[in-house]
């Protein structure tokens, strides 16, 4: 599964063990450049940024997980829905 893939429609994504809310998420494409913000988090106070650029390169790794270029490890997650 691509990075782009595992980005769409995450509720959350999970950063070195640490759960964070996505605050905005854009699946990079065509017309994004490495300067574009496509993540935004949330986990209390605390908000974090990625750039389509920190997030070019991303290394699978196997069981969802991916390693970025800083050797951040991430995996995108989505909530249950139960009908």
């Amino acid at each position: 599964m691509t990075l782009a893939e595992a980005m769409h429609g995450a509720d959350f994504v999970q950063l070195n063990g640490v759960v964070f809310a996505t605050e905005y998420l854009r699946v990079p494409d065509e017309s994004t450049v490495p300067d574009d913000v496509v993540m935004e988090l949330r986990l209390g106070n605390t908000e974090l940024e990625f750039t389509r650029g920190e997030l070019d390169d991303a290394a699978y790794i196997g069981e969802g997980t991916y390693r970025l270029k800083s050797g951040v490890l991430l995996r995108f997650l989505s909530s249950a829905t139960i009908h």
